[in-house]
């Protein structure tokens, strides 16, 4: 009767957590405070939501599996460009926000350039983003497929554990969307204090549990990690041994490396906590911003930690099992190693990690449709009681998309056994570096950039972001996956991607470098174009008025 005891444990989280996002999110009767919570929330709030927002259920399980694969810490490297992209986001882009006083971030670039660039920029994050938040969705579910399968003993069919899958979509997604409907932004803020809690304690809890199961503790696990990357910090991906251009490839080529976390992984934070109504809108919550620059920074600061944990575990997970087969092995911690009741508390924690993400895409996804696109073209003329009714039932809309999208990835992950699902989950790399390139040009220049040629970057950014990842042969090996050839090149090369189209002088990039790609093409073709003279003194004049 175990199962009893985590059941309440995790009914009491959810009850919780929906009462307090009911409570804080009352009273929201205008965009002003349903968006960004009329920038009443104090700063401490803000930090904790920002992490909680960060730490998606595929982080949370994902991270420590990373660790377990790898062995070593290289990927905390990343986090070391996620604190330099912040100082630079709350210096650059934080005080034009509250300048223009925006509740979309998009407006920003309608007050700057003009309504196509706005409306090209907030089609992009309504289309990443919906797909981004709603791929990741059915990671929190791994946890339920196991525990079935742990507690009756029986092994699910492919379509059996799909329709768990759905079934927790939908619970999920209902439970997080009917707070976020009716509470807006500071139901969001105040649950994510919580579930950001919660997520804590849980790591917490694994780390010290696992150092009391292996014997010898941290010295133990040490003795057990013996191969040459075993507990590694640092990797520059480079080789004395080679030719320059050829380190240049390899670095390029590489995900964890320390260029990659000094500049690949410095855009990414800059696209993701700058140019994404999602991670902005909670800092537009602070009270000034003074107090969203430090909220901003000092999550940073307190990613570093966290990221340490999350592959501490992975690496005294696997000094503790020493099964290179172990699939999801994190999860599997959970259920099998951990006491009942902790264990509950455990599962909670990977449903706050997506409940926290999924509140915040929702409230920015209504925010951004209703600012970007209902207000000025379906109903000018709408009132602000109108405007929240509709930015509450597009936050239900979207949470049905999301479920649909999350459903579809299950189903094309277990079933189908996809290799999509990489491209999905990584879409924000093909997209955010144009709206980062676009967003510089508007923020560090006064006469660069127009509406014509913020288009024309935008559309450049993501195809040369798309040929230089390989995304155009990744989609022709799904199209064609009995071609003779592709099939001699898999005999040839196991486990490396058949290149049907590609310039052999030219590196293939990952993950960590897309966004760079893309913002250094995107800012470069943006820079080409002129503003028109009549819209610098437009906008001169609006800033003004503002500040006076």
């Amino acid at each position: 009767m175990d199962w009893l005891l985590d059941s309440g444990v995790i009914l009491a989280y959810f009850v919780i957590v929906i009462g307090i996002g009911l409570y804080k999110g009352r009273g929201s009767k205008t965009m002003e405070g349903f968006a960004v919570g009329n920038r009443s929330i104090p700063w401490w709030a803000v930090l904790a939501s920002i992490i909680a927002a960060e730490m998606s259920a595929a982080t949370f399980l994902g991270a420590p599996d990373e660790g377990y694969r790898t062995r070593n810490f290289t990927y905390a490297q990343l986090a070391i460009g996620t604190v330099l992209a912040r100082v630079i986001v709350a210096f650059v882009f934080i005080k034009p926000y509250y300048d223009y006083k925006v509740v979309s971030i998009y407006e920003f670039l309608n007050i700057r350039f003009g309504p196509r660039t706005k409306n090209g920029a907030s089609a992009l994050f309504l289309v990443t983003r919906a797909l981004a938040s709603g791929t990741r969705l059915y990671v929190a579910a791994v946890v339920l497929v196991l525990g079935y399968e742990m507690f009756s003993g029986v092994a699910l069919s492919p379509m059996q554990q799909v329709f768990i899958y759905v079934g927790s979509l939908i619970f999920l997604t209902a439970a997080t969307a009917v707070y976020t409907a009716l509470g807006g932004i500071k139901a969001v803020v105040w649950t994510d204090v919580i579930q950001a809690c919660v997520m804590v304690a849980s790591l917490s809890f694994a780390v010290w549990a696992l150092l009391r199961m292996i014997p010898g503790g941290w010295a133990g696990a040490q003795a057990a990690l013996s191969g040459p990357k075993d507990l590694v910090f640092l990797d520059t991906g480079t080789s004395a041994n080679l030719p320059f251009l050829t380190n240049v490839r390899n670095v390029l080529g590489s995900e964890y490396t320390i260029w990659a976390a000094l500049f690949g992984s410095t855009f990414i934070t800059m696209a993701t906590h700058g140019t994404d109504q999602d991670m902005v809108q909670r800092m537009l919550t602070a009270k000034d911003h003074f107090k969203s620059r430090m909220a901003l920074i000092l999550s940073g600061l307190a990613d570093l930690p966290l990221v340490f944990c999350f592959l501490t575990i992975g690496v005294l997970l696997w000094a503790h099992y020493r099964n290179p087969d172990l699939s999801h092995p994190f999860a599997y911690f959970i259920l099998h190693e951990t006491p009942p009741g902790m264990r509950g508390l455990m599962i909670a924690g990977v449903f706050a990690t997506a409940m926290g993400s999924l509140s915040t895409a929702l409230n920015a996804l209504a925010t951004s449709f209703t600012e970007d696109w209902y207000l000025p073209y379906i109903h000018p003329e709408a009132t602000p009681a109108h405007i929240v009714r509709a930015a509450r039932r597009s936050t239900v809309v979207f949470s049905f998309f999301l479920v649909i999208i999350g459903a579809t990835t299950a189903y094309a992950a277990i079933v189908l056994k996809s290799s999509i699902i990489p491209i999905v989950l990584g879409i924000f790399g093909y997209t955010y570096g144009s709206l980062l390139g676009v967003f510089l040009v508007g923020m560090l220049t006064r006469t660069r950039g127009s509406e014509r040629g913020n288009l024309i970057a935008m559309a450049c950014g993501i195809v040369a972001v798309c040929f230089l990842s390989g995304l155009h042969n990744d989609v022709w090996n799904l199209l064609h996956p009995d071609n003779p050839a592709f099939l001699a090149w898999q005999q040839a090369h196991p486990g490396v991607p058949f290149q049907h189209w590609k310039l052999d002088w030219l590196p293939t990039i990952e993950f960590p470098w897309r966004i760079t790609a893309g913002t250094l093409v995107a800012t470069t073709v943006a820079l080409c174009f002129r503003t028109p003279p009549e819209r610098v003194k437009e906008v001169l004049d609006r800033l003004a008025t503002q500040k006076g």
